[in-house]
């Protein structure tokens, strides 16, 4: 890994992390207004969602390494909190600045234009913040020790 670009690994671990989280934003946005729930109540749903279905994407792989249940998840939540939080705040925050966004029906162009633009400033905002993870050995780096069963130097390994 020490010879990768740090910028093409920054974007393929925000696309990894944008899987996740896009799959957890969109039910738990999906879910919130078809039920007519708050926004807050609509976006909290969306954020567990989100953190769950992106910690879910990265532990599958982790465990196909060879790691056990409790280690793959300690290095999920080591490999991508901040991505996903960082992702969250941003999509969860453009939505809100959208007027109307939260408001819109299921049916209305406004909703999901608007939950696909957020996820896109999302994107362009958390590679920069996963680059400068991965050049520290951290953030995504310490996915990549297991993917391919070498060790980061500075990536921890436990907690």
């Amino acid at each position: 890994m020490e010879n990768a670009n740090p910028t093409r690994l920054a974007i393929a671990a925000t696309l990894h992390c944008l899987t996740g989280c896009a799959i957890g934003e969109v039910l738990g946005m999906v879910i919130g207004t078809a039920l007519g729930w708050s926004d807050l109540a609509t976006i909290a749903l969306a954020v567990v969602l989100a953190f769950a279905f992106g910690y879910a994407l990265t532990i599958r792989p982790v465990l196909r390494s060879g790691l056990p249940l409790a280690r793959a998840i300690r290095v999920a939540l080591v490999a991508d909190t901040v991505s996903i939080a960082v992702m969250e705040l941003v999509d969860n925050g453009v939505m809100l600045a959208v007027p109307g966004a939260m408001r819109a029906g299921l049916a209305d162009p406004l909703f999901w234009g608007s939950l696909a633009g957020a996820l896109a400033v999302a994107f362009a905002v958390t590679v920069p913040v996963n680059r400068a993870l991965i050049v520290r050995g951290r953030g995504h780096a310490v996915v990549h020790q297991h993917h391919h069963g070498g060790h980061h130097p500075t990536a921890p390994t436990a907690w």
